[in-house]
């Protein structure tokens, strides 16, 4: 029998982690009339808006198929609209194009947006207690490495898959 002490296994440790904010977050914007996706997905407009459904999906870690289902939702209740055609370019590649479809806020969108960022910047406060600057900032560049390094193994497993 190996020894392995699944409480200081790493995948589990950032799992464990990311449910007990998720839940206590949701719990702090259900008020709002919005899910935890809802959340993510304005909180990534509010950064850039008018992105494209893949890359929304991309930023907000949410699948395409259930993007759409959450995009459709947010619609119905005023919170976002979707644009037909590239927003960005000259006029001849705006119109190159008119299946590209851009996700933008609303106005309603970013008020909610806008009183819901100091509530997660406490999320974070709190969860970065007792961290120094410095160690909060290597901390998230740890993640950013990690996720990018599990990545290269998705990748790896789609080449497999296609080789196979």
């Amino acid at each position: 029998m190996t020894d392995f002490d699944l409480t200081r296994y790493l995948p589990y440790l950032i799992n464990r982690t990311g449910i007990r904010i998720a839940a206590s977050f949701t719990e702090g914007i259900r008020a709002h009339g919005i899910t935890l996706q809802m959340w993510r997905v304005l909180a990534a407009l509010d950064h850039a808006d008018g992105q494209r459904i893949s890359d929304l999906a991309a930023l907000t870690s949410i699948d395409v198929s259930t993007l759409s289902r959450i995009l459709d939702q947010m619609q119905d209740k005023g919170l976002i609209e979707r644009r037909r055609g590239n927003a960005r370019g000259s006029a001849r590649e705006r119109g190159a194009d008119a299946r590209v479809v851009t996700v933008h806020a609303t106005k309603s969108g970013h008020a909610i947006t806008g009183k819901l960022i100091p509530r997660a910047r406490h999320y974070e406060a709190v969860a970065l207690k007792g961290f120094s600057p410095a160690e909060a900032e290597a901390l998230k560049a740890m993640l950013i490495r990690v996720f990018e390094n599990i990545a290269t193994l998705e990748e790896e497993a789609r080449g497999a898959d296609e080789a196979a």
